[in-house]
């Protein structure tokens, strides 16, 4: 008898998990009983993932530069890489401005409304410490997001996964360095790099197999812990539209895939489903990227020389949900707020929100740091930068699980389009670099 595929125990894992989370709530004892005995192997699965990643993204990033052989192959994918993820960018936001100037959902909201979650999240210390961390950023030079990128220690960059650029440059440069020595002396170092992709790729295997139990005590920890059901109930038509927005960028990119590749849609959302529904789990493009990558390489037939310097740099620099939403919530803050937006004030959202989005860390909740920067950048008073979070504070922890989806969504897409484009597809029932069995395909 055929086993479930991955994204079907996934899947049930996550129903499971929020069913559980809303039978428990009815019980007095019930959130602790969750916090103390079920939240705990969500954590430690995320912290597996995140474990895994720097590691992967280092011998990934190593192992396919160094297997170019031309140097100019590479030039290729990076400028094919960057142009992608501005142009997806530039229309998750601009989708975002449109469906907001459309709906209004900040026009409805009552002065009540607003005057009940200023009182309850205002003052809220997530929201205070987004708003230092913005203005602490807000105050960097120019080029100093140039000079970031670049580690002065290596060893300290690896040590933190908020630093995942300077890893990512490390490991270009370093391969790049092997291209430009001679092949006989590389040689026993490009030996080191493929064991140690087999061998890390083999831990994600491992890491996978328990996923399904992961996502059903991350839901569940979700549920238990979710705010006011009628505060939910009031910000039901801002959280429509920033979902309405997400599944329309979704919609645009299968229209893309098509039109470029041929593919039919059901082809990468089958192929990147688990990818998909960790994303959605975790909220975090980070935590989910050797998941995106293994399967990308090897349910997409993405070239590994491609995803594996395509997909980290998207996970770093490549926001677009998290972009859209920012569009959104912006111009829905205005509208509450009454405070109008002309022209020149949306066209500076599309381009703060790009620059924004480059220099975020793919962490669970960094888009509401962006959001500040955004919201700063077209006038919103200091004194109404606070309430203006606290409105949408309640929702955003089921925003960013969305938002997260479609980040790693236009993600596999840039990669597939930049492997087409050059002729870097495999067929990925070949050569796969690793096995299969957690599938039970």
């Amino acid at each position: 008898m055929k086993k479930l595929e991955l994204h079907w125990k996934i899947l049930i894992g996550m129903v499971a998990g929020i069913l559980f989370g809303f039978v428990m709530s009815s019980f007095s004892w019930g959130y602790d009983f969750i916090l103390n005995w079920i939240a705990p192997f969500g954590t430690i699965f995320i912290r597996l993932l995140r474990l895994i990643a720097i590691p992967l993204i280092l011998v990934s990033l190593v192992k396919g530069v160094s297997d170019l052989k031309d140097i100019s192959t590479f030039k290729n994918i990076g400028i094919r890489t960057i142009v992608l993820y501005i142009i997806t960018t530039c229309i998750a936001i601009t989708t975002g401005l449109v469906l907001v100037n459309i709906v209004k959902p900040g026009a409805g909201l009552s002065a009540e409304t607003i005057e009940e979650l200023t009182v309850t999240y205002a003052g809220d210390n997530t929201i205070t410490s987004n708003i230092e961390q913005a203005e602490f950023q807000e105050m960097s030079k120019p080029l100093d997001f140039l000079v970031d990128i670049v580690p002065d220690n290596i060893f300290g960059a690896m040590s933190n996964n908020q630093l995942m650029l300077q890893v990512i440059f490390f490991s270009i440069l370093f391969g790049i360095s092997m291209l430009l020595v001679d092949s006989e002396k590389t040689k026993p170092l490009s030996k080191l790099f493929d064991s140690l992709n087999h061998v890390i790729l083999k831990m994600v295997n491992i890491i996978m197999m328990i996923a399904p139990y992961a996502v059903f005590a991350l839901l569940a920890q979700i549920i238990v812990s979710s705010d006011d059901s009628e505060i939910l109930l009031k910000l039901l038509n801002y959280a429509t539209t920033v979902i309405a927005g997400l599944f329309i960028m979704i919609s645009i990119y299968l229209i893309i895939l098509y039109l470029f590749t041929g593919r039919k849609p059901s082809w990468i959302i089958k192929g990147i489903a688990p990818a998909q529904l960790l994303a959605f789990s975790t909220s975090s493009s980070a935590a989910t990227l050797p998941v995106t990558i293994e399967r990308v390489t090897n349910k997409l037939g993405v070239d590994h020389e491609v995803s594996s310097f395509v997909l980290p740099v998207g996970a770093t620099i490549n926001m677009d949900g998290t972009s859209l939403y920012q569009a959104v919530a912006a111009v829905f803050i205005a509208q509450a707020l009454h405070i109008p937006l002309d022209f020149m004030d949306q066209l500076t959202i599309v381009l703060t929100a790009l620059l924004a989005s480059i220099g975020s860390a793919a962490v669970p909740g960094a888009g509401m740091i962006m959001l500040v920067i955004v919201l700063e950048s077209i006038g919103i008073p200091s004194d109404k930068m606070a309430i203006g979070l606290a409105l949408i504070f309640a929702v955003d922890r089921p925003l960013d699980m969305c938002r997260t989806v479609v980040n790693i969504t236009g993600d596999t897409l840039v990669s597939v389009l930049v492997a087409n484009s050059i002729g870097k597809m495999h067929d990925p029932e070949k050569g796969l670099e690793v096995d299969k069995s957690y599938l039970s395909e």
